[in-house]
């Protein structure tokens, strides 16, 4: 097996890590804050990204946004200074697209390889070893990731390029964010004609509207389980304004997002950040009278 290295221990992180060690990998991780690591006997501890980096054939991050990779891959003792040439850098996280064409400029550079690999899934998926990887990349580098995407996930889909698996995670949380919409318009139309939401969600859910996406957010939304998070609203409005960005970018409109978006920022401002993004159907309740 191949030695990895693994930068970001959050709560996706972290799962992906423990399962890659339990796979067989020997993975030296890095972590912002080092008290993460009593959790995780099966790591090494690296003292940063460049030293977790060192000897590694592939280097895998998890984290936040662009301003986190940005700081871990190209800052000082980041992953560019430990990685060796021909390695690879597997990017999991959720990211900008400008932010994708500058990592893999700057590994290129460097004799690397860059793959955007992010991922659908929440924390229990991740654990599960259920999440789906959408990675972009050249096909040398998709190969020799394989064993690792194997070792995390039940499904890969190639998307070509880099950038454009960025693209495509864009758009699967635009529309994970159009279906929270969508199911809090219809669950408070429900509840203000005096139906049980909980009922309707039955029925949406055992009928047309059965896929996992609806029963897992609907099941949240209908019973208020906002907390804890697997998936915070803050989190969430950075992804849809990264999908609007990237819209912008090629002329796109997209009216739901810009709704979607305005919901969140609601959300937001009244002290919800932090919640699980299915809550901030909230805000349309609220504006609904409820």
């Amino acid at each position: 097996m191949p030695q990895l290295a693994f930068l970001g221990l959050g709560s996706m992180g972290g799962a992906i890590a423990r399962n890659l060690a339990t796979a067989g990998f020997p993975v030296r991780a890095w972590n912002r804050s080092p008290d993460k690591f009593a959790g995780f006997p099966e790591l090494t501890r690296a003292d940063s990204p460049a030293d977790a980096c060192r000897g590694a054939a592939i280097a895998i991050s998890m984290l936040s946004d662009d301003v986190a990779v940005n700081a871990v891959t190209l800052g000082p003792d980041g992953v560019l200074e430990g990685l060796a040439a021909g390695a690879i850098h597997i990017g999991m996280s959720t990211v900008s697209v400008a932010c994708t064409t500058r990592l893999v400029q700057a590994h290129a550079e460097r004799g690397q390889e860059y793959v955007a690999a992010p991922v659908f899934g929440r924390p229990e998926a991740a654990r599960n070893r259920m999440l789906y990887v959408v990675p972009g990349g050249s096909e040398a580098a998709l190969q020799r990731a394989e064993p690792v995407f194997a070792a995390i996930g039940q499904g890969v889909f190639p998307m070509g390029t880099a950038p454009q698996a960025s693209v495509a995670k864009l758009a699967g949380n635009f529309l994970i964010a159009a279906t929270i919409e969508s199911l809090g318009e219809a669950f408070t139309l429900a509840e203000k004609s005096g139906i049980d939401p909980a009922r309707l969600f039955d029925m949406l859910a055992g009928t047309l509207f059965g896929s996992p996406l609806v029963k897992g957010y609907g099941a949240r939304m209908v019973s208020g389980a906002f907390t804890p998070p697997g998936f915070t609203i803050r989190l969430g409005l950075k992804d849809v304004n990264l999908a609007l960005a990237a819209a912008e970018a090629v002329g796109v409109p997209m009216p739901l997002a810009e709704l979607a978006q305005q919901r969140m920022e609601l959300a937001i401002e009244r002290g919800r950040a932090e919640i699980d993004f299915a809550g901030f159907m909230t805000v349309i309740r609220e504006e609904a009278g409820l």
